[in-house]
């Protein structure tokens, strides 16, 4: 501390100095000195540097003074508070002196330092602003101080409450004051004086502004009052929106007044009403959407040739109703392009926040865009391109929510209806001189082409002379355009099959390649960056792979081919380009030997040794690996043995790096072996196998899959190899017999498990025959048979590659059945053996038919009287496989089974579900009728676990035949049985995909049948028809898209706590309450939180708030966390709405956060308090990202509450820490 004193008191001397440089460079060092948290000043030292900085303000030198303002940010959070004062003071005595450049200086050192000020300096000042606003003696000065006053709301507005008034008082009369620059000063304060003060000063702002817009007949005054509205709006639209049935009728007269600034503010205010007030305007919308067609096109100055749109001719029309005689305008004094600008703004906003209207935009709003594409005002025109782009972002946000919907006169059929018209418009102005116009234009096509990939196909000749324009427009602030069509250029390319372009493939490349080429030749980085990607799709165009390496019937690309691989060439040989320039090279390369490879006999191996150049570098590696496995791959069977000597051990060496580089080497080396395996040495595949053992782990599944299908492809290409995979102390058969062992082999790792088990037996390796294999799989069971493996998967999976040996060998099943027969029935036999055993029969039956051992079913039974329940759920799991490898044999035996052994009836539904899961569809269908029938008539039974098989077996018999029970399950509902109507539900629930499955235009029709179960007297059904719209909403939302408005009602009523299902219970002097509509209303929620995923244009957000509030106020710790994350989304998507709840959504999240722990509390309840408020504190961090939200009385007073309590302030800087470290990473 001593040390820091000592080295400010060095720079207060160097201060002094009369060199201008000592005293900017020793203030400069002071700033960062006073940043630093461990740096204290004494008092005396607090003196000097306050003394010395507001000394500096008035320093000769700019540079200097602009330094010592800097410095007040930090000082004022290091000084004591009379200190404070003592800058203030200076400051605002500065601010009225009759130095201009000092005043300037002070005003703006006061603004600097207001975010630091306490309650009682902010007070005190304010006390001085309002006299300054208030008099009017000086303009300077009263400019100042409405720059400060605004500054001040904005940042400190809720510590002025007391003092909101008289600031209300001083600021109004201002709106009148004859000077432009003071309106807009004092309505830029009175905007953030209504984001902070209290109801009552709120209103007499409003209504102020209402009586004097009613009374007015000046239109200079009119415009202001306008003005504020909107700006107040825009600020704090969550508090207006209750006035804007007075405010807007109001705004629509004003508009339609002969005056075109008005009209511009007037329609600005529509903007942030839209924007901002998202339910309350709601009403207002159509007249909102007129008005501003209206004005869209209102040009009174210039006559729009008709000839040049064929599609305006209405908004033409629109266009008369304006024009007045030349003498009455003139295009110096022409401001209607401001009106135009305003309109297609608002435009922006509407579509942007009215997803549920897209329909109606199509209809209305999209024509009326794409004419005004013809806009002579570039700023204007750029606005309506904006508008569009915003309709197109919305209709593909739209189509995610709708994805699985029956097309019909959707906004994606709309769109492409009007797809020519776009075109016919966009192709005009592609070939205006503006660049921004035609930027405007190219990020339209890009996000059309997004929306509805191939929509631009068939318009392709058209529109190719405008990219070519811009492709070789030579200006210098060509560059982004340049990007911009060649970005489009991209996605026209990317998003439609290459064989769409070939009837226009010959005038493509005609037209293009020489450009394309020409840009991957230009010296800016990023435009050879993008043209490479194009290059790449054009390859692919010009020579499909799956056109049998053909091309398009009469088109030679010989003379595009030689240029495409000249321009690409030269960047790839180039050592010093840029790093992405040189990795697009690289697969623009690949892409290009890989489709046309065949046409470079000569230049192939020179090319191939610069991919072996760029295999060494660090920096391309990866990226070259993924090209020649690209090349690799290519139908032509390029010929790579130039490189393959040299490239394996290479290769082999990246197989210890990072996990990308080893994913992408294990791929590459698999299609080598595939494609090259003649050329591959002995040598090279030792390389390799050396580096395998340690990738064979369960830490990594991903990798050591890529392993599996290596080593499966390895077997078929170099038998003589496999030898090798049991030698060395890496013995690769050990690792992978005991990867079988590990719990997480499942998917397509126990694929790449069983594949390369039945190559390996049917490779006749000496060593590896079929009993080899079988003991290496079974041993460690049998050899260890008093110690059951660590995992119980590990027996299914064992199983499962037993099954792969024995389809590879089907002469060996006798022999292997009989012995597993013999094994289960053998009294000796341990627990592990069974399991292992009845695993593998049923494995083995799923796919060979096991009825030629009629032991197998007694077996199987005995099995389920075992006093194991694993044995017993083994034998149940092995016996609904075996029925599938033969139906009429097995299937009839286990519905007899169901019926005449009640006692093992669950075990028995097991093996029933097995069946059903496993067997194929035409198989199983003609047993669908008697195998529900029999279902049906369980769902009446007392086990709840019974019941849950019964409903899963329903559910998958309905996806194989849902004619037949669909209304079998339908008639249940009726049933007086709450058992059996859950069952039903249950039922439902699981034909639920996230998949299109046939049955879903049937379920479409009947689901609300189901649904009507929400309004069921017991609230266990209500519970599973809650789940079954859960699962709809989240696996196919438009099964009950239009049903919601009917369901939607019952949702909501069960979010609330029902006080009959609460039960009161006494245990001796104790009362304890169990209430039984927890799960209710948990289910109730958890809803709510899917449909906000997946419907959430079909939900109204005020009324989805006010169960958000009740949520929020539950008992039940799991409610709360899904409000709170419910409430986090919101406020993202719906940042102007949450803002309007404040007010009631602060107070439960603060009685949540200052909630204390009880008295005694174990870890667990002490655990389960922290991670409550942590999710409080989160939701808090996220309502903090609404601009409204900081300014709001409520939420500055819970802030002020969280930085005097230590363990808040801790939870809240982690939380924030936590939402920086996520982003960053989104980012990246």
């Amino acid at each position: 501390m001593a040390s820091a004193i000592y080295d400010v008191s060095s720079l207060l001397n160097k201060m002094t100095s009369t060199d201008k440089d000592f005293r900017y460079m020793a203030t400069n060092d002071l700033m960062s000195e006073l940043q630093k948290d461990t740096v204290t000043l004494d008092d005396d030292g607090e003196k000097k540097v306050v003394k010395m900085i507001l000394k500096l303000l008035e320093d000769n030198n700019g540079e200097v003074q602009n330094l010592a303002v800097k410095c007040l940010g930090p000082l004022v959070s290091k000084v004591k508070e009379y200190q404070v004062e003592t800058i203030v003071d200076t400051l605002w005595t500065n601010m009225l002196s009759d130095n201009e450049q000092l005043r300037d200086i002070s005003s703006f050192g006061l603004k600097t330092v207001i975010g630091e000020l306490s309650a009682g300096v902010c007070k005190k000042i304010t006390a001085r602003l309002t006299s300054a606003i208030a008099k009017q003696e000086d303009v300077s000065v009263q400019q100042k101080a409405l720059d400060i006053m605004a500054n001040m709301l904005l940042r400190q507005g809720g510590l002025l409450v007391n003092f909101h008034p008289s600031i209300l008082s001083c600021l109004l009369p201002q709106l009148t004051s004859p000077r432009l620059p003071v309106q807009k000063r004092a309505i830029t304060a009175l905007g953030h004086l209504a984001v902070s003060c209290g109801k009552s000063v709120f209103v007499d702002l409003i209504e102020h502004l209402l009586s004097e817009l009613g009374r007015t007949q000046n239109i200079a005054t009119t415009r202001t009052y306008i003005q504020c509205m909107a700006a107040i709006s825009r600020q704090a639209g969550h508090r207006i929106g209750e006035y804007l049935e007075k405010i807007i009728p109001l705004v629509v007269k004003f508009c339609k007044a002969n005056d075109d600034e008005l009209r511009e503010y007037c329609i600005l205010a529509f903007e942030s009403f839209v924007t901002k007030c998202p339910k309350e305007v709601y009403p207002h919308i159509p007249t909102v959407i007129e008005l501003c067609l209206l004005y869209l096109t209102y040009d009174p100055n210039y006559n729009y040739d008709e000839d040049e749109d064929d599609n305006a001719m209405d908004t033409e029309q629109n266009d008369e109703a304006y024009r007045g005689s030349d003498e009455e305008y003139s295009d110096d004094d022409d401001v209607s392009w401001k009106v135009r600008r305003a309109a297609a703004k608002c435009l922006d906003g509407v579509v942007s926040t009215r997803h549920e209207m897209l329909h109606d935009f199509y209809r209305s709003v999209s024509p009326a865009l794409i004419s005004r594409f013809k806009e002579r005002e570039e700023n204007v025109k750029a606005d309506v391109f904006h508008a569009y782009i915003s309709l197109l972002t919305q209709t593909g946000k739209a189509q995610k929510w709708m994805g699985d919907a029956p097309q019909g006169d959707t906004p994606l059929t709309l769109l492409q209806s009007q797809v020519p018209m776009i075109v016919n418009a966009l192709q005009k102005q592609l070939k205006e001189k503006g660049v921004k116009t035609r930027s405007c234009c190219f990020n339209v096509l890009t996000e059309l082409v997004k929306v509805l990939p191939g929509a631009v196909v068939q318009h392709i000749q058209v529109l190719i002379p405008g990219i070519v324009f811009s492709l070789k427009d030579k200006q210098s602030s060509s560059c982004n355009l340049k990007m911009d069509a060649l970005a489009c250029l991209h996605g026209i390319l990317r998003y439609e099959p290459a064989s769409a372009f070939h009837p226009h493939i010959s005038h493509i490349c005609k037209e293009l390649v020489p450009h394309v080429v020409a840009c991957v030749g230009e010296p800016y980085h990023k435009i050879p960056s993008e043209a490479l990607l194009v290059t790449q799709q054009l390859v692919i165009v010009i020579r499909p792979l799956d056109s049998q390496c053909g091309g398009s019937e009469g088109f030679d690309p010989s003379p595009y081919i030689q240029s495409l691989f000249s321009c690409t060439i030269k960047r790839l040989r180039a050592a010093d380009i840029h790093q992405e320039v040189n990795e697009r090279a690289i697969t623009c390369m690949g892409q290009i030997i890989c489709n046309l490879g065949d046409h470079f006999a000569t230049d192939l191996p020179g090319t191939l040794n610069i991919f072996l150049e760029r295999l060494k570098q660090d920096m391309t590696r990866l990226t070259t690996v993924k090209a020649l496995e690209l090349v690799a791959s290519s139908p032509l069977n390029i010929d790579l043995r130039p490189i393959l000597r040299e490239a394996f051990p290479i290769l082999a060496s990246f197989l210890h790096k990072e996990r990308t580089l080893k994913l992408s080497t294990l791929q590459a080396l698999d299609m080598l072996l595939k494609k090259c395996g003649s050329s591959v040495m002995p040598a090279m595949i030792d390389a390799v196998l050396a580096e395998l053992p340690p990738l064979i782990s369960e830490n990594d599944m991903n990798v050591s899959q890529n392993v599996l299908i290596f080593l499966s492809t390895l077997v078929q290409t170099h038998p003589s190899s496999l030898a090798k995979l049991s030698r060395g102390n890496g013995n690769i058969l050990n690792q992978l017999t005991s990867l079988v062992r590990s719990p997480l082999l499942q998917g397509a790792a126990l694929d790449a498990m069983k594949d390369f088990y039945r190559a390996l037996v049917c490779s006749n390796t000496a060593g590896l025959a079929f009993k080899d294999l079988m003991k290496m799989l079974t041993g460690p069971v049998y050899q260890n048979s008093a110690a059951p493996l660590a995992h119980k998967q590990a027996y299914s999976t064992i199983a499962k590659c037993v099954a792969a040996l024995t389809r590879a060998c089907p002469h060996e099943l006798p022999v292997v059945v009989g012995q597993f027969i013999k094994d289960v029935k053998n009294s000796r036999s341990t627990e592990p053996i069974r399991l292992l055993t009845l695993s593998s029969l049923g494995e083995v039956g799923h796919h060979m038919d096991l009825s030629g051992h009629p032991e197998v079913k007694t077996v199987i039974i005995d099995a389920f009287s075992s006093p194991s329940e694993e044995v017993k759920l083994t034998a149940s799991n092995a016996l609904g496989l075996i029925a599938v490898g033969n139906l009429p044999e097995y299937l009839p035996f286990i519905l007899s089974e169901i019926s005449s052994q009640p006692k093992r009836q669950y075990l028995l539904l097991h093996s029933l579900r097995g069946t059903i899961d496993s067997a194929s569809v035409p198989h199983l269908k003609p047993y669908v009728e008697s195998v529900s029938s029999l279902l049906l008539k369980c769902c009446e039974c007392q086990d709840e676990r019974t019941r849950a098989v019964v409903s899963q077996c329903l559910g998958k018999l309905t996806l194989i035949d849902p004619e037949v029970v669909l209304p079998k399950l339908k008639g249940y509902l009726l049933s007086g049985s709450t058992s059996t109507r859950s069952s039903v539900l249950y039922a439902v629930k699981f034909t639920i995909s996230d998949k299109p499955q046939p049955i879903d235009h049937v379920l479409k029709n009947c689901i609300g049948d189901f649904l009507k179960t929400l309004e069921d007297p017991d609230p266990s059904v209500q519970r599973v028809a809650l789940l079954t719209l859960t699962s709809a909403a989240q696996n196919k939302p438009s099964l009950i898209r239009e049903l919601l408005d009917s369901v939607l009602p019952h949702v909501y009523n069960e979010t609330k706590v029902r006080k009959e299902l609460i039960r009161e219970i006494q245990v001796g002097p104790y009362r304890h309450y169990d209430d039984n509509g927890m799960d209710l209303r948990k289910a109730a929620f958890d809803c709510l939180a899917t449909l906000l995923e997946s419907c959430q244009d079909k939900l109204d957000i005020f009324t989805f708030l006010n169960h958000i509030e009740v949520g929020l106020k539950d008992v039940n710790n799991d409610i709360k966390g899904l409000t709170f994350s419910m409430l986090t989304r919101l406020s993202s998507l719906y940042p102007s709405t949450v803002a309007q709840r404040l007010d009631k959504l602060v107070e439960p999240l603060q009685a949540i956060c200052t909630t204390k722990q009880k008295e005694g509390a174990t870890k667990q309840d002490a655990d389960k308090v922290d991670q409550l408020k942590r999710g409080a504190m989160q939701t808090v961090v996220a309502l903090l990202s609404i601009p409204e939200a900081k300014n709001h009385p409520l939420m500055s007073q819970f802030q002020a509450r969280i930085q005097s309590n230590r363990e808040l302030e801790a939870i809240f800087d982690s939380v924030q820490r936590e939402n920086s470290a996520s982003s960053s990473m989104d980012t990246s």
